[in-house]
């Protein structure tokens, strides 16, 4: 681990310098006024954790069992769209880090690498986050590729039923549909670094939709074909046929309530994501720790309840786990390492957030991560 960044907050200082306003804008970026997205982190940080000092310690162990495979911490890398836009093959190099330390990765639909590159460069063990077509054609295309790459676990969506309505966005043109303005140019001019290396990946695309982009399309009717082809708002009727299809782990992100989790769970999901998309899509919505505690009380022990969006640490990583939640995710987290320091930068948050965790487990005296709880003092 490079000394010069031991936190995820010093590698986003970093990485804001590195990139070009609008391509940071995008990743630290919520929406509206942007209270959700510092409700998430803040809210997390309002546990608290009772250690015991005179116990009998062994030493803690960090290694989570999900879905029948053992990991080596309680946290993967969440899926983000368009990584390849903050910094050149982003998505490419979070996949190797997440092998290298034994964690799940997320592949998102829109992101900028295809399913076929993620399978190559994880063995087949990665998951993919489905956003919903409109054709059920295309729907059955890329589940069948998902699953012929080896993927075991699928996630869908719940918390875009609308594009997410972010002014920093729309002020730099990265809206639907996108356009680029003298003010995007100019930031790109004054951060050479980052144009070299986007010059020698390439422009970033949909790498996985790809095959089925209309060629020659301009930015304005992408957008617009991206709109037409796919809808955000799950429904019962869209869960029923994918879990029909789908022979592997089938995983709802965005369930924030009990009434949701309740019809998730009687359509047969193996498990929940509590989440707001980072804080990218209802400004006046609760943090995702806040629903999580409420659905431990109604559901644990009847599905696997996990949580993203707001984690910036391994101290976060613990008070989740310890709110009650199975498993976590982070995105913006590992983002930054690779925007700050490229290649070296998924290694470089990972390893952070392992040691952050581990250092909290050995101070409560707690050996394994399922005996969190029996550490927690405030719920949210």
């Amino acid at each position: 681990m490079d000394s010069r960044y031991p936190s995820i907050e010093l590698l986003a200082e970093r990485a804001k310098r590195r990139m070009p306003g609008f391509a940071y804008d995008y990743l630290a970026g919520g929406c509206f006024s942007e209270m959700n997205l510092a409700r998430n982190t803040q809210d997390i940080r309002e546990v608290q954790l009772q250690p015991y000092y005179l116990r009998a310690f062994e030493g803690a162990d960090l290694s989570t069992t999900l879905f029948g495979k053992t990991y080596d911490a309680p946290f993967g890398v969440a899926p983000v769209g368009l990584q390849g836009l903050m910094w050149p093959r982003a998505c490419e190099i979070l996949a190797k880090a997440a092998v290298d330390h034994n964690l799940p990765f997320v592949l998102s639909t829109v992101s900028t690498a295809s399913i076929e590159t993620i399978a190559e460069i994880t063995e087949g063990s990665f998951w993919f986050q489905l956003y919903h077509p409109r054709e059920d054609e295309l729907r059955d295309k890329l589940l069948n590729r998902a699953a012929e790459a080896g993927c075991k676990t699928l996630v869908i969506l719940a918390d875009t039923p609308a594009f997410g309505y972010r002014p920093k966005e729309i002020r730099n043109g990265l809206s639907i549909p996108p356009r680029m303005t003298l003010r995007n140019v100019f930031q790109m001019l004054t951060h050479p670094r980052w144009c070299l290396a986007q010059l020698a990946a390439g422009m970033p695309e949909f790498q996985t939709i790809k095959p089925y982009i209309p060629k020659g399309l301009s930015m304005k009717h992408l957008g617009l074909f991206m709109n037409k082809t796919f809808s955000g708002r799950l429904t019962e009727d869209k869960i029923k046929p994918i879990r029909d299809l789908w022979q592997g782990n089938l995983v709802v992100k965005g369930i924030v309530n009990p009434e949701d989790a309740e019809k998730a769970i009687a359509l047969g999901v193996d498990g929940l994501i509590a989440s707001n998309h980072g804080g990218r899509q209802l400004d006046a919505g609760q943090s995702t720790i806040k629903p999580l505690a409420e659905l431990v009380k109604h559901f644990k022990g009847k599905t696997t309840l996990m949580l993203d969006s707001g984690i910036r640490s391994g101290s976060d990583v613990a008070a989740c786990i310890a709110t009650g939640a199975e498993f976590t995710f982070v995105g913006r987290a590992a983002m930054f390492g690779v925007c700050a320091m490229g290649k070296k930068g998924g290694d470089q948050a990972l390893s952070i957030l392992k040691r952050q965790f581990q250092q909290v487990m050995e101070q409560v005296g707690c050996e394994r991560v399922a005996d969190l709880p029996k550490h927690l003092i405030t719920e949210v």
